[in-house]
């Protein structure tokens, strides 16, 4: 290994933990509505990058990833709670993210038959499915009003406000636990992730989505990989269900309708197809806009304070139009997202460090006159 291979991979873990070690911070220095973001912004992050590997990296459009976000936030509901098996939360949670992987193994030989956009309009149906067995399954979702999330416990340690619990002294409550609970799930995410799209399965689904007949050509199996891409982001959608039911503590049906799915999609056209830093992007930016917004509607033109009808537009409908926008404007100018722009910024910044130097190269010195001949006599 050359001494430039080490210092790039040591760089690369001291800024890992240079990451790690600010993202540990904000529990101590913010409040709980800062808190929340994150947390919504960990579980949107997570979602969104299932469907990366779904949409950007198989090449496969969904429109029902709000379905297993469902099954995910509702299975660990049931099966931790009364009425219900009443299981332990721990043990709740990996049945609740296996639950959405057989819910989508269910469904892979439709997405392993099926592409483009008819695959869409199949999944679209699970959406209104799934929202039509939340309202009518009363004795299992609790119907139109949801059902209250019971709060994880690992290990005697529980993830609420239920007993006082202070660090440096300063005071944990539901939020804070949560947050370093997120932290975990998201890391574990994005390393799987990346792990699967550098491994050999990761390279064939790339090679699905730019070509189906030379990836067949080069010996993958097309629909065994879509079905297994299928589950896989099905389970990364249930996995985020779980920590999105924990961070709400209430899980109603309107939440996971048709709206959901396409905040995802746009949160991984925004950040960019097939990336999981620019699926983590997308969903901080779709799912941080509208809360800051609401918070802040007082003070932005043409915003109308929550429960006032002053403004033109309530603070919700007004970032909707916001991330609309900015998709246009993505797939005008910057197809491959925020993170190939910021990939093409680092880029720049690098080349501009880099001095460029001219090669000294000689002068070449001017060729030698030609003898001068006396001029002939004419006769």
């Amino acid at each position: 290994m050359s001494d430039r291979i080490r210092a790039l991979l040591t760089r690369r873990r001291a800024t890992l933990l240079t990451v790690a070690v600010l993202l540990c911070l904000p529990p101590f220095y913010l409040d709980a509505f800062w808190l929340r973001i994150g947390l919504f912004s960990m579980a949107a992050a997570i979602g969104a990058v299932g469907l990366a590997l779904l949409s950007g990296t198989a090449g496969q459009l969904s429109l029902g990833h709000a379905f297993f976000l469902a099954v995910g936030a509702y299975g660990y509901t049931w099966l931790a709670g009364d009425p219900g098996p009443g299981l332990p939360t721990a043990l709740a949670v990996p049945l609740a993210v296996l639950m959405a992987g057989i819910a989508g193994g269910l469904f892979s030989p439709v997405a392993g038959r099926v592409k483009g956009i008819y695959l869409g309009i199949a999944t679209l149906a699970l959406v209104f499915l799934g929202h039509h067995v939340l309202l009518t399954a009363e004795s299992v979702t609790g119907g139109f009003n949801g059902r209250s999330v019971p709060p994880l416990s690992l290990g005697g340690f529980t993830f609420d406000a239920g007993d006082e619990l202070a660090v440096l002294g300063v005071p944990f409550g539901a939020e804070e636990r949560l947050w370093f609970l997120g932290l975990a799930l998201f890391a574990l995410t994005w390393f799987t992730s990346r792990g699967l799209l550098r491994s050999r399965p990761g390279r064939a689904l790339a090679a699905l989505r730019d070509s189906e007949t030379a990836a067949a050509v080069m010996g993958v199996d097309v629909a065994r990989h879509r079905s297994a891409a299928f589950v896989v982001s099905s389970m990364y959608a249930g996995l985020a269900g779980v920590l999105l039911a924990l961070a709400f503590r209430r899980v109603v049906p309107d939440y996971f309708g048709l709206v959901l799915s396409v905040d995802y999609l746009a949160m991984i056209v925004i950040g960019g197809l097939g990336s999981v830093a620019g699926a983590t992007a997308g969903a901080v930016f779709v799912t941080a806009l509208p809360l800051l917004m609401t918070r802040y509607a007082d003070q932005l033109p043409l915003v109308a304070a929550p429960g006032s009808a002053e403004g033109a537009f309530g603070p919700t409908e007004a970032a909707r139009y916001l991330y609309g926008a900015a998709i246009v404007l993505v797939l005008l100018y910057a197809p491959d997202g925020l993170h190939g722009l910021a990939r093409r910024a680092r880029d720049r910044l690098r080349r501009r460090r880099t001095p460029t130097t001219v090669p000294d190269t000689a002068v070449p010195s001017p060729p030698p006159a030609a003898a001068a001949r006396p001029k002939e006599h004419t006769p």
